[in-house]
């Protein structure tokens, strides 16, 4: 009787190659879901951004140290309700600069009377201001101006860099006495972005003369776009993943031999 070979081999899971191949249909679902939501929550985050902030860049260093000259900021448009003492604001003015934004911090709003200095200080409503965002080792004294008193709907706005700033004490001869109107200001700087800063802390010296400007969502959107950017990643690398996966099971599945009969 002659010898018959025959070859049996290991039993198949079950579902077809393509979804070995591919990852459970369970699995391709979920990771169409995660780059559906990611796409989204990218997309969204920096439609947001768009809408909320505008980009500057900050000529001089009139605001040093906060922002350097050529920094990059991203400010986040605003109403003229919405601005507070110790803001860092983006406003047009003509009798500043023509056809130019301008960078200053907010020290003083309608109504306020601010004058400089008492003991070292920026006094403001006969309160003294504490300013730790003023270069180390220089102090508010060494640019003093009498008393002005803000005219209602308007600002008194100084830069961080009192010796080198261009800004209401350069103007207090004007007939605004050097105040510019809350309807020029366009975005409040909520972060310096490139080189990268972070966000702007709220100068809390001001407290006691008024609620703060709370932070723009710019951590939010930066939320959205990150968890964003990683769902589409994970969602779009569960397919790679599961085929190599399955090829690897498809590897260790061996012939086994019945013998000979």
């Amino acid at each position: 009787m002659s010898g018959e070979s025959t070859t049996r081999t290991a039993p198949r899971s079950g579902g077809t190659g393509t979804a070995q191949a591919g990852g459970s249909r369970f699995g391709q679902r979920l990771s169409g879901v995660a780059v559906a939501l990611g796409l989204v929550l990218f997309l969204g985050g920096f439609a947001w951004g768009a809408v909320a902030y505008r980009p500057y860049t900050v000529p001089t260093s009139s605001m040093t140290p906060t922002i350097d000259a050529g920094d990059r900021v991203l400010a986040q448009r605003i109403h003229a309700g919405d601005i507070r003492r110790g803001d860092v604001v983006v406003f047009e003015d003509k009798t500043w600069v023509t056809n130019s934004k301008v960078v200053k911090r907010v020290v003083a709003v309608g109504g306020d009377t601010v004058s400089c200095c008492t003991n070292g200080k920026l006094t403001v409503n006969g309160k003294q201001i504490d300013e730790p965002y003023l270069p180390k080792g220089t102090l508010a004294e060494n640019m003093n101006f009498p008393t002005v008193t803000v005219p209602r709907g308007r600002l008194f706005l100084l830069g961080d860099e009192r010796q080198g700033s261009l800004d209401s004490t350069a103007h207090l001869t004007d007939a605004a006495k050097g105040t510019v109107s809350s309807d020029a200001v366009s975005a409040r700087v909520d972060a310096v972005v490139w080189p990268w800063k972070g966000m702007l802390g709220r100068p809390t010296g001001f407290e006691a003369l008024g609620p703060l400007s709370q932070p723009g969502p710019l951590r939010i959107i930066e939320l959205l776009i990150v968890a964003g950017a990683v769902l589409v990643l994970v969602g779009g690398a569960y397919g790679p993943i599961a085929a190599r996966s399955g090829r690897s099971r498809a590897r260790g599945t061996r012939p086994e031999a019945a013998g000979a009969r």
